[in-house]
């Protein structure tokens, strides 16, 4: 579809659009204006009839009075022909009378112990009706009785008398009758003189709505039903549908005080009822009633003096349908025209504003072709001219990119052709996994370390870390991922034959643009020949020592011994024993017994049992066992020992000889005598003993070989105390060191581990 059709369906689908919105507008506008002139036709219906009602209210009031005091009159006369007591009067007697005074019948009442009840009256059906349910009429009974003024707005009240208004007759319901009701304290009964609805037929006719309701419907066809609604009783349980109800039967509290109920729902109109009188405004309905459908409006109708009752009035919606319809039809017809206009319009106006947009729309589909020549032909300086210079410029610049990048790309071209073929010229296994350990890529020397091709790892995971290597590579990658720096570590991994080779493995993480992991590259050396090598050179250099010392043995014995064989053959020369001579014999053979027993602590040292010991006890046995020698050469002991226990795990006899001879080296130091300080303290979870003299102290040339055997610097020694005791120190983790300066003495550190820092366990 080109941008011409697309732009005019744009264009036509806009303005249908808005017409489409403005119809339905104006519909609804139209609908709610009509429904809203509805409703208020039903509310003026109703205050009409409402009106109208009280009007012939107004009319009735002077007829009721009137006949109200006629009433009276006929009551005042009768209480003239009756006697006072009722015993006295007969129910004959009433009948008799009522005739002669031209009513309907007169009853006599009567107040018992909890009720006034007809007990009289010319009508038998009377006889015996109580009245103390009769609500206000059974209260206006007992104020005649007490003597005092009716208060019951209801009805008339005059002198003695009072006349209820017009109600059906509880002894025979199909009649509407008007009772007055006289007492003037002269008789013990209300005299009750009342007529009948035959009687005054032509007043009740003024009296009843339904005509004003019937010429109403005649006025407005529309309207199908009004209906006076009583609110106190409409809806009871004992109301039917059809609004007729077998217990609330007379005018006062009929649920329909006029017109009919034929349209109705009672429950919705029930509430509708109650909206109205607690809003004290109508409230109307959209709905349905026998098959069709209505708008109901409650009209709530409160005049003074009158109780507030509802007037429902019913429309037949249909009337609001055609009056729509025919709105909507106008409506369709002149947006259709409006529709056609527009089309014809919007695909002339897009012809003319989509020809620049086709030229760029062109020069586009040229540039991703890679055709960047030649630049648009810009006429306007409009947004379209401006699109179309952005366009030429952009064009430009995508020109001198693309070369850039052509020359870029050439570059990292080499680039990653010289990194690869460093990569796999290396004699050095690299191989990349990513954070799930798969192998990400490899070079040539992994497969020849490992046996692993690049598409073996990929059909399946290599396992290369062995179960003993496992948790420390897994401590490592943990350590690389949270930042850390580590050197290579020398390890064993598995080859894809299952066996082990010694690999120094250097690895570096590779994070993505946040900073998180992305994967490792590992770098592998094969460290099998390396360690072959050193493990020929340690047995070289043990046997050089093995030779030194074989030679030095050699040396120290064979002196001796040619003292020992000099002195033999003098004495097999003289033939007799020179004391002097066995003497200094013995002396030489304790000398050849010295060196062959440290000779044999070098070769073979005895199996010990570390037990956990206080460094200072220790050091305070060396010095009870050595402070007598001292106080022969002029020597004092210092001790410095910190307050606290310092406890090792060691072998108490080692560690006295390693002390021992420390000492006895500073005492023989100090031929003119001195200070040998002892200083023990704890720094962190290590114990550290200073021995420190006062004598001629060690030339700065010979501190490197001590310690090697059968070096020292006295006339008598063979060297290889110290010798033992740096083995000895060894063996416990420690370490010994010693520090000197010729003509100041000499400082002898031992450091040994506590207790917390090693197991308790033998070694």
């Amino acid at each position: 579809m080109s941008i011409k059709t697309k732009l005019s369906a744009i264009i036509f689908g806009s303005v249908l659009l808005i017409l489409a919105l403005n119809l339905t507008l104006n519909l609804y506008e139209a609908r709610s204006n009509l429904r809203n002139e509805s409703v208020n036709n039903m509310k003026m219906t109703a205050m009409q009839i409402a009106v109208s009602v009280e009007q012939s209210s107004y009319s009735s009031n002077y007829v009721e009075n009137q006949i109200a005091q006629n009433l009276r009159m006929t009551a005042i006369m009768a209480a003239k022909e009756l006697d006072p007591d009722i015993k006295n009067v007969t129910n004959k007697q009433l009948k008799e009378l009522a005739a002669k005074l031209g009513i309907s019948n007169i009853s006599l009442l009567v107040k018992t112990e909890n009720d006034i009840v007809v007990q009289k009256s010319s009508e038998p059906k009377e006889i015996g009706l109580t009245t103390k349910s009769m609500g206000y009429w059974y209260l206006a009974f007992l104020e005649l009785l007490e003597g005092q003024p009716v208060s019951v707005e209801k009805g008339q009240a005059l002198d003695n008398f009072w006349a209820g208004p017009f109600e059906y007759s509880t002894s025979n319901p199909d009649y509407i009758e008007k009772w007055g009701y006289y007492f003037d304290g002269t008789t013990n009964y209300i005299i009750d003189p009342y007529i009948r609805s035959t009687n005054v037929s032509d007043y009740i006719k003024v009296m009843n709505p339904d005509d004003i309701v019937q010429q109403t419907r005649e006025v407005n066809p529309g309207i199908l039903e009004v209906t006076g609604i009583n609110p106190e009783t409409f809806g009871l349980a004992s109301m039917g549908p059809d609004g007729k109800d077998s217990v609330n039967v007379k005018l006062r509290n009929r649920p329909i005080k006029y017109g009919s109920y034929i349209y109705g729902h009672v429950e919705e109109d029930k509430a509708a009822v109650m909206q109205a009188i607690s809003r004290r405004e109508p409230v109307t309905l959209d709905t349905e009633a026998l098959g069709k459908r209505v708008l109901k409006s409650f009209i709530p109708i409160d005049h003074p003096g009158m109780d507030m009752y509802v007037i429902s009035v019913v429309m037949d919606y249909s009337v609001i349908s055609s009056v729509l319809k025919g709105q909507l039809i106008k409506n369709i017809t002149t947006s259709i025209l409006l529709l056609v206009i527009f089309f014809l319009g919007s695909y002339v106006l897009a012809g003319i504003v989509t020809r620049p947009i086709q030229d760029i729309l062109r020069k586009v589909n040229d540039v991703a072709r890679g055709k960047f020549d030649p630049p648009l032909k810009v006429d306007s300086r409009d947004e379209l001219g401006q699109l179309a210079l952005r366009i030429n410029a952009m064009t430009s610049h995508l020109m001198e990119h693309n070369r850039t990048l052509g020359q870029t790309l050439e570059e990292n071209r080499a680039v990653k052709e010289h990194l690869e073929s460093v990569i796999n010229g290396t004699s050095d296994a690299i191989h990349t996994v990513d954070m799930e350990g798969r192998i990400i890529s490899t070079n040539k020397a992994f497969e020849e370390l490992y046996g692993w091709s690049a598409a073996d790892a990929a059909d399946k995971m290599p396992y290369l870390v062995p179960a003993t290597a496992l948790l420390q590579e897994e401590e490592r990658l943990e350590e690389l991922k949270n930042g850390a720096s580590l050197p290579p570590v020398e390890t064993v991994r598995l080859k894809q034959d299952g066996t082990l080779v010694e690999v120094s493995v250097s690895t570096s993480v590779i994070r993505d643009e946040e900073g998180h992991p992305h994967s490792f590259v590992h770098v592998s050396r094969d460290m099998t020949e390396r360690n072959r090598m050193e493990e020929l050179l340690r047995r070289s250099e043990k046997l050089t020592t093995v030779g030194q010392l074989a030679a030095g043995v050699a040396h120290e014995i064979r002196n001796p011994l040619t003292t020992l064989q000099g002195f033999l053959q003098l004495q097999q020369q003289k033939q007799r024993i020179v004391p002097l001579h066995i003497e200094l014999m013995l002396s030489e053979l304790a000398r050849i017994n010295l060196i062959v027993s440290e000779f044999l602590i070098l070769a073979k040292p005895q199996a010990v049992h570390f037990q956990l010991k206080d460094v200072r006890s220790i050091l305070s046995d060396v010095i009870s066992l050595l402070d007598s020698q001292a106080h022969l050469c002029g020597i004092e002991f210092e001790t410095r020992f910190s307050n606290v226990s310092a406890l090792v795990h060691c072998e108490e006899n080692q560690l006295k000889q390693v002390f021992i001879n420390i000492v006895k080296n500073s005492i023989e130091a100090m031929p003119e005598g001195g200070i040998i300080v002892l200083d023990q303290q704890l720094v962190q979870d290590s114990v550290v003993i200073r021995i420190a003299d006062q004598g001629e102290g060690i030339p700065e040339e010979m501190l490197p070989k001590l310690g090697e055997p059968f070096f020292t610097n006295k006339e008598t020694g063979t060297g290889l105390g110290l010798m033992v005791s740096q083995r000895i120190i060894q063996a416990h983790k420690g370490s010994l060191e010693i520090q000197s300066e010729f003509g100041r003495g000499a400082v002898v550190t031992i450091t040994l581990p506590g207790a917390a820092a090693e197991p308790s366990s033998a070694e």
